[in-house]
């Protein structure tokens, strides 16, 4: 039986994937959240976990690095990475939103300015709008971007909107919700068919609760 290569980001979304994989019997006796390791070996060997950064778990797929992973649905959206996305784990969940600070309104008469971490995210709904906007990509706190005038709103990921709240800005418009999902290499499925097959229905049985039948 081949093993199979699973690509994780660190963080809360691992924690949920191991948790997950160790209800289907398969457990990873040297990880620890403090290990330094970023390759965990199953105890059976059927799977080995590559752990990477999150944003980067899509290009790993893609690439054949690794068979499958876990990633969030907000990274596939900004890639478009050239994966199949098999299912909804069902974990992960927040939503992309439009926000903006609580005391200031739109001038409709001027482009919108919009800052982000996913450009492409943004250009795609304010495109579908049939709107057209000028966009500030940035990497990091994008709540600062509307508080010292750089942008109008922000294109974001909320979860509990404490971020937000703290910082004055409220959301004006939801774009779509977000959630982990499972996917996997192209080619992998084709060389690796039934056990990525295998993997895969057990990971549904324990998602939906109904089980699996070898």
């Amino acid at each position: 039986m081949s093993t199979i290569t699973f690509a994780l980001g660190k963080g809360r979304l691992a924690e949920e994937t191991f948790a997950l994989l160790e209800k289907l019997g398969i457990t990873f006796p040297e990880y620890s959240t403090k290990s330094r390791k970023l390759i965990f070996p199953s105890a059976d060997h059927s799977v080995e976990v590559v752990l990477v950064k999150a944003t980067d778990v899509d290009i790993y797929v893609a690439n054949g690095a690794t068979d499958m992973g876990v990633v969030g649905k907000d990274t596939l959206m900004e890639s478009h990475a050239d994966v199949y996305e098999m299912m909804d784990l069902g974990f992960g969940k927040c939503r992309f939103a439009v926000a903006m600070p609580k005391d200031k309104e739109l001038n409709p008469s001027k482009k919108l300015v919009v800052a982000t971490k996913y450009p492409n995210v943004a250009k795609e709904y304010y495109s579908a709008k049939g709107m057209s906007i000028e966009l500030i990509k940035l990497n990091g706190s994008v709540e600062l971007a509307p508080i010292v005038g750089m942008s109008d709103v922000i294109v974001d990921i909320v979860e509990t909107g404490s971020t937000l709240k703290a910082h004055n800005l409220h959301v004006v418009e939801e774009i779509c919700p977000i959630s982990a999902r499972l996917i996997v290499n192209k080619a992998s499925l084709r060389t690796k068919s039934q056990e990525i097959s295998t993997l895969i229905e057990k990971i549904r049985g324990e998602i939906c609760g109904c089980g699996y039948n070898k």
